[in-house]
């Protein structure tokens, strides 16, 4: 018959067993920071299946290493080809990568991490890949409540809205991006390109002029606007040639402001010298088509001209 253990026997048999799991516990923590290092490197030399072995292995030694989860991910999401969509194994890559990159975003303990495997998930939802915006529409809003202040989750979130076709809702998104960010230069770029996408060519100025208020002291933002009226003007055989005309002059006066700030701005020089001849094919004064023509011609050679010294100073 077995004799039956005291307590304190008990206790002690207990009291070993957890040293016991403790010291296993340890152990296997160490291997995977040390397999962790390896995938590091392995990840580093951009030979993802080996990196991708070696995070498993990582997790499995110590499934709380919650920094792996991303890279793990990511070294999937590398070896993820296009080109070969269909095919099972590719395909499994795919969703290994978006599993992990859904517990990095939970469990991450480093808020950039969590945002890049946020964003990386929305992109592995996208038309390269799953192809399912339906998917990447929660992960951009969980991104916008993370943080309210980025501009880029807001345009990420419109153009999931646009591609859809619900284009209230893109509208609405980029003009909640310019409420957060009033001062952004960039805000008022995405909206001028959303509304010229929707053929709304009176925002699209206004968002473009927007812009410039922004940066008055950037003749990239005055050349911009100059180059959308010429191709309004250009392009839309439906106006009527005052309308054409309104718009080849207010180019011109922007294209001035843009060359007032840089006076070797080159591709501004190109834009005025288009404007120009635009102007002189609707003007009705010979002497001042003439005299249009003759100085779209001046800024022309100029510009060539500027163009063949760059060229020459970088011994192309």
């Amino acid at each position: 018959m077995m004799r039956k253990l005291s307590r304190a026997a008990v206790v002690a048999v207990v009291m070993a067993a957890g040293l016991s799991l403790v010291g296993c516990g340890q152990v296997n923590q160490l291997k995977a920071k040390q397999a962790f290092k390896d995938a590091n490197g392995l990840y580093g030399g951009q030979d993802y299946k080996k990196a991708a072995a070696k995070y498993e292995e990582t997790l499995q030694l110590d499934p709380d290493l919650n920094e792996a989860y991303f890279f793990l991910g990511n070294s999937y999401d590398n070896l993820y080809k296009p080109s070969r969509k269909g095919e099972a194994e590719n395909d499994a890559y795919l969703t290994k990568a978006i599993d992990n990159y859904r517990k990095a975003a939970d469990k991450a303990p480093d808020p950039k991490i969590q945002k890049l495997a946020l964003e990386y998930l929305v992109a592995a939802y996208g038309p390269d890949k799953m192809n399912d915006p339906t998917q990447a529409e929660p992960m951009v809003l969980k991104m916008i409540a993370l943080d309210p202040k980025d501009a880029a989750n807001y345009f990420a979130l419109a153009k999931i809205y646009e591609d859809g076709g619900n284009y209230e809702q893109a509208e609405a998104t980029l003009l909640k991006a310019k409420e957060q960010r009033p001062n952004d230069p960039a805000v008022y770029m995405q909206l001028a390109g959303y509304y010229n996408r929707q053929g709304e060519f009176d925002k699209t100025i206004q968002s473009l002029q927007e812009r410039a208020q922004q940066e008055p002291n950037n003749p990239e933002a005055f050349y911009t606007i100059a180059t959308y009226y010429w191709d309004k003007a250009y392009r839309d055989f439906r106006l009527s040639d005052a309308d054409k005309k309104g718009f080849v002059q207010q180019g011109v006066q922007a294209v001035d402001k843009a060359l007032q700030l840089k006076s070797d701005y080159m591709e501004a020089l190109v834009y005025k010298n288009l404007l120009l001849r635009l102007e002189a094919n609707l003007e009705k004064d010979p002497k001042r088509q003439q005299a249009l023509l003759k100085e779209a011609d001046q800024l022309r050679d100029k510009a060539q001209e500027m163009r063949k010294q760059k060229a020459q100073g970088t011994g192309e």
